[in-house]
C-alpha cells in the first residue's frame, strides 16, 4: 500500500506547528518542510547560489543571514520568488526521498506554510488547514519571531488568503482552542487510518 501524503498548512502564526506536534504525538511521521529549508540554505553547494543571487549582502561570515535574507525577499515578490526557485526544488527532493523511508506507515504528514503557494499540494493525497484568528497569528509570530506587526504583516501579504486555502482542503482546524484542536486531530487521525484516499 502506498503511503499517503497529507499536507498540513495554514497562514504564518495559525498553529501549523503545534498541530503538527498533536499527529506526531499520534505516531505520524512529520515532515516540517520550513525547517528543512533553512537547512537547506546552509549546505555548501546552496550558500552559492544565494550569493550569486541577492549577493555578499545577506551573508555573515560567509553563511547566509536569514535575517537580512527575509528582510530583502518579504518585501520584494520577485526575490521571493527567486529565493523559492533555489530552494524549492532542494526541499521537494528531501521530501521525497523522506518519504521513502517511511513507506510502511499508513500517511505522512508534510507541514509548510506555503503549501500551496509553492504548488506542493498538487503531490499531496488530502489537505488540512489550520485557521486562528488574525488577531491572534500576528501576536504569535511578532512574540515567536521578535518582528514588528509590520514585519508580520509582509509576511501575511506573501501568502494566499485564507478562502483560497479553505477552497482546496479537505479538511479545516480552527486553532482558537487547543482542546479542540486536538480532538479535530483526534478525529482526522482516526479517519486517515480507515479511509483510502
Amino acid at each position: 500500500m502506498k503511503t499517503k501524503i497529507i499536507g498540513l498548512t495554514g497562514g504564518i502564526g495559525s498553529g501549523k506547528s503545534t498541530i503538527a506536534q498533536f499527529f506526531a504525538n499520534l505516531g505520524v511521521p512529520v515532515y516540517i518542510a520550513d525547517e528543512e529549508a533553512k537547512k537547506i540554505l546552509f549546505l555548501p553547494h546552496v550558500v552559492p547560489e544565494v550569493e550569486a543571487a541577492f549577493g555578499s549582502g545577506v551573508l555573515t561570515a560567509g553563511m547566509p543571514d536569514k535575517a537580512k535574507i527575509a528582510a530583502l525577499v518579504f518585501k520584494d515578490p520577485a526575490k521571493l520568488q527567486t529565493l523559492n526557485g533555489i530552494i524549492h526544488p532542494k526541499v521537494a527532493q528531501h521530501f521525497k526521498d523522506w518519504v521513502a523511508t517511511h513507506h510502511n506507515k499508513p500517511f505522512v504528514i508534510k507541514e509548510t506554510a506555503i503549501l500551496f503557494e509553492s504548488g506542493s499540494y498538487k503531490d499531496c493525497d488530502a489537505v488540512i488547514m489550520v485557521t486562528a484568528p488574525i488577531e491572534t497569528r500576528i501576536e504569535r509570530v511578532m512574540k515567536r519571531d521578535n518582528v514588528s506587526r509590520e514585519q508580520v504583516l509582509e509576511r501575511i501579504a506573501n501568502q494566499w488568503d485564507d478562502q483560497k486555502k479553505a477552497d482546496l482542503s479537505n479538511y479545516i482546524i480552527d486553532n482558537y482552542s487547543l482542546d479542540v484542536a486536538k480532538q479535530e486531530v483526534v478525529k482526522i487521525f482516526n479517519f486517515l487510518n480507515i479511509i483510502e484516499i
